[in-house]
């Protein structure tokens, strides 16, 4: 039977994940220690978001959660505190447009001094914004049906699945090529599932963890460059597309390089998941 391998969020949109033992279940995605996944990003002067895609040092700008604050690291700087609770007076008062993609919404501004941070890392102007009670964006319903799915900073929706086993079989193509293999992080997935085959989540139709949580697939999750940047020291090498793209291109997407699950809530908001949870997963037929 499946059993959970991995949990992670990542904080900050683009930027290091957090591995966990234990993640709380909301309809945005995973939370841990009143940190929600993709809950801050990082923006330009016209409040378009930035990722790694343009700026590979994103990936080692590490959150770390504490019990007030979300502690920031990044090299040879010292650590910058994002308060975990908002203050009275900055509560949602004053939202800022911002932009993913093509689709824009409001999002609280972190200050001047998580910009000036941000902007001298990675050595252009930016700012940091949170997501809010105006963050009002919903997963494409092409995908989910009738049901509007919340999400915040996300590409689209709130959890990302993947499987160990879809992993090896990469790395096994990759190294039959003289490549080295790739660790999971660079596919930057919050639920990893290992005792599967491989790719076998493609197939799934929910996945059932105990008796009270029900997570659907509900779209393949289309594969960026992103996966070419070393997640530890921001390096960019070879691009495992081009291995991908001989077995892995998928109508259902038209023709995209398809890498892991997007997957949504269907019941359990609020549980939690632990490393190790047994998972029934039921296949579509």
């Amino acid at each position: 039977m499946p059993s959970i391998a991995e949990l992670n969020i990542y904080p900050i949109k683009s930027c290091a994940g957090i591995r966990l033992n234990t993640a709380v279940l909301t309809d945005t995605g995973l939370s841990a220690g009143g940190v929600y996944d993709r809950e801050w990003m990082l923006v330009d002067e016209q409040g378009l978001f930035l990722t790694q895609r343009e700026y590979p040092l994103m990936a080692t700008i590490r959150p770390e959660l504490g019990s007030e604050h979300l502690l920031v690291h990044a090299a040879n700087m010292t650590a910058l505190q994002l308060p975990l609770q908002l203050p009275a007076e900055q509560s949602d008062d004053a939202p800022v447009q911002v932009t993913i993609w093509e689709e824009s919404f409001l999002a609280l501004d972190a200050g001047d001094e998580a910009a000036a941070w941000f902007s001298q890392v990675l050595g252009v102007a930016c700012r940091l914004v949170r997501s809010s009670v105006h963050t009002q964006r919903f997963a494409n319903q092409k995908w989910t049906g009738d049901k509007r799915v919340p999400t915040r900073f996300s590409d689209g929706y709130p959890i990302l699945l993947t499987g160990t086993a879809s992993l090896d079989d990469l790395n096994e193509r990759l190294q039959q090529q003289g490549r080295d293999a790739l660790p999971m992080n660079r596919f930057r997935p919050n639920v990893v599932l290992d005792e599967m085959e491989a790719y076998e989540e493609d197939y799934a139709e929910c996945f059932e963890i105990g008796a009270d949580i029900q997570l659907r697939p509900v779209k393949p999750c289309p594969r960026c460059p992103m996966p070419s940047i070393d997640q530890l020291t921001e390096k960019i090498g070879p691009d495992p597309l081009d291995i991908l793209q001989t077995y892995r291109a998928n109508p259902l997407v038209d023709g995209g390089i398809t890498f892991g699950m997007n997957v949504i809530l269907d019941s359990g908001a609020g549980h939690t998941l632990r490393l190790g949870d047994e998972v029934n997963m039921q296949i579509a037929f």
